[in-house]
């Protein structure tokens, strides 16, 4: 868990660095458009306080992702004037891959779940000594991306509730870190990549089988413990959505707002569309959408 001041340092650290992301109010729901973030997704706020944080060796960073985190680690150190280096498993979306080579980085594809690239990225930075840049699983990732609820909350003050997709739990982390004791928290999940509520349900972090339409972004093996420590400390409500939920939420923002998120992006908003999460009447609720790196060709 990240303590506020700890998100307070992030967010001076990163202000050179990242977008105020706009909010938008769509059927009764407060829409964070994180995915308006550089690069496509919140993933910048966490990667930037991380190489900020420490001194880069002249052989760069490293990081596994399944894309966006791959990303936004390649734009930091193009921005910072660094060396990349990026391990993506191969059902990572060619957008993201086209994009990651853009940015400069050197790109590795190995195996077919994040877990495999991330196993391969430790071993190259073991080798190399450049700076490991995890996608979820650092104090300096979770307290970045917590810079995303300190940015809401001064946006909109008053909300009661709060809707996070969750994958490894890095963005969950940071903005459950920073509303704890301020707002209701919500965790989505996909039901094919239950991440933290098989946690929740074990008591500790575990692995479990990944699968589905959001397995490219929210698709972890297994939660961060900081994650889980939030969740029960918060006492964040647990909810699984299906693919098609998800499909759905995809299209109601294509429709209504010409928005094209990606799946992991629409996730927390999932949970409201499929009514698997009912707001009270009078509910302030705000969903966190996260992430735009998709192809756009099957929502025209």
């Amino acid at each position: 868990m990240a303590s506020k001041q700890e998100i307070e340092e992030a967010a001076a650290r990163v202000a050179p660095y990242v977008r105020t992301t706009p909010v938008i109010a769509v059927r009764g729901l407060t829409l964070k458009l994180e995915l308006m973030q550089h690069t496509g997704s919140f993933k910048p706020r966490g990667a930037f306080n991380r190489i900020l944080s420490h001194a880069v060796p002249e052989v760069g960073v490293i990081a596994a992702s399944g894309g966006n985190h791959g990303l936004a680690v390649a734009y930091a150190a193009r921005r910072l004037g660094l060396r990349a280096e990026v391990f993506l498993p191969t059902i990572t979306s060619p957008v993201k891959v086209e994009r990651l080579r853009g940015y400069g980085a050197t790109v590795t594809q190995i195996g077919d779940r994040y877990a495999d690239a991330l196993e391969a990225s430790l071993e190259r930075a073991e080798q190399t000594g450049a700076l490991a840049v995890h996608a979820y699983d650092q104090p300096e990732v979770q307290a970045g991306q917590g810079t995303l609820a300190r940015e809401l909350q001064s946006q909109c003050p008053d909300l009661d509730t709060i809707l996070v997709a969750v994958g490894g739990g890095g963005l969950f982390t940071g903005v459950a870190s920073w509303y704890t004791g301020a707002a209701k928290l919500v965790a989505v999940e996909p039901r094919t990549i239950p991440t933290l509520a098989s946690a929740i349900k074990a008591g500790e972090p575990v692995d479990v089988k990944v699968s589905g339409v959001a397995a490219d972004s929210l698709g972890a093996r297994r939660i961060a413990r900081a994650a889980l420590d939030v969740a029960v400390t918060s006492g964040a409500e647990s909810v699984l959505v299906e693919d098609a939920d998800i499909i759905e939420a995809r299209r109601l923002l294509w429709d209504e707002l010409r928005i094209t998120a990606e799946a992991g992006g629409a996730t927390a908003l999932a949970a409201v569309i499929s009514g698997v999460y009912k707001p009270e009447p009078g509910e302030r609720v705000g969903v966190i959408v996260c992430g735009g790196n998709t192809d756009p060709t099957d929502l025209m």
